[in-house]
């Protein structure tokens, strides 16, 4: 088993422990999506499945409050903010704008990419080596600008 899945059920028990209903439910969740994306398909679980999984739900987190605080339901809203900054605590802490863009640069001079017909190469690329650490849309965004 992964060091992350074994974090992630100690963090649980002790959730329950303190009757931290929040935790409980955001962390129960995680540690499903992780058994059925490998021990349910045959595979096995590893960190960078259970990180994938956490990435995930801090994303959908993240949609949702953007839609509940448009649509006024503030107390939604906040009960996603809870379960999102809980999340964040298990993501590898999240590069810069400048380390990204510098990953970028140096995918870019080693694949010769030239035009933005390369963008899917180079994305695929740097986002192999950020590996949770930069949001896509932020890699996206600076794969688009440093190729002409």
């Amino acid at each position: 088993m992964s060091e992350m899945y074994d974090r992630l059920m100690a963090d649980m028990k002790a959730a329950m422990k303190e009757h931290d209903m929040v935790a409980v439910n955001a962390i129960r969740g995680v540690i499903a999506k992780a058994k059925d994306l490998t021990v349910n398909a045959g595979k096995e679980m590893t960190d960078d499945a259970v990180i994938a999984v956490v990435s995930k739900g801090a994303k959908q987190r993240e949609e949702s409050i953007a839609q509940f605080a448009a649509a006024g339901r503030a107390e939604l809203a906040e009960a996603e903010k809870k379960e999102l900054e809980l999340l964040k605590r298990y993501l590898p802490a999240q590069l810069g704008e400048d380390e990204v863009a510098a990953v970028v640069k140096a995918v870019i001079a080693e694949t010769g990419a030239s035009s933005k017909k390369d963008m899917g190469r180079v994305m695929k690329e740097v986002m192999a080596r950020v590996k949770g650490q930069a949001d896509g849309k932020l890699v996206s965004r600076l794969v688009g600008a440093a190729l002409p």
